[in-house]
């Protein structure tokens, strides 16, 4: 039996289709870092609205410090989502590419000498205190320093903003 040609085109047709998927997987990859959760700071007092314009209705205020999600941008406004899960716009502006935590309600955060459960605890910082993020530490870990000047890692889970 001789092979017909429809077989021949079934066969370029399935190998078109598999490097299509290909370069479509290969792209969906790169764009991996952009749905990374970006974290940002109120650098003052900030008003959140509820449409990105100082015309429309304010929602409630959000302190210096205190750490937002980038959402997304839209000109000069960001739509950020706030440590308790509230979105809103908030001028560009207003905000500030240095990082803080705060710690979760959940309890207190022990922030350790070292990114060890068995390290010295340094301090305990109680729930809504602001640390600053110094610098992503081991996997599950952050150093942090809070606004007396004392500083030291804390678990990813005490705290939210990371």
């Amino acid at each position: 039996m001789t092979p017909c040609s429809c077989d021949q085109g079934l066969v370029r047709n399935s190998a078109l289709a598999a490097r299509r998927f290909l370069a479509v997987l290969a792209l969906s990859l790169l764009a991996v870092p952009a749905w990374a959760i970006d974290y940002l700071s109120a650098g003052e007092t900030a008003v959140i609205f509820d449409a990105p314009s100082n015309k429309a209705k304010p929602q409630r205020i959000i302190a210096r410090g205190t750490p937002a999600e980038r959402v997304v941008v839209v000109g000069a406004w960001v739509k950020i989502r706030d440590p308790k899960g509230g979105l809103g716009w908030v001028e560009k502006a207003q905000l500030a590419e240095q990082r803080t935590v705060m710690v979760r309600q959940s309890g207190r955060a022990q922030v350790r000498s070292d990114a060890s459960e068995s390290a010295t605890m340094v301090f305990e910082a109680e729930p809504d205190v602001l640390l600053e993020l110094i610098e992503a530490g081991p996997a599950g870990w952050a150093r942090v320093r809070h606004a007396d000047g004392q500083s030291g890692f804390v678990k990813a889970a005490q705290v939210w903003g990371l």
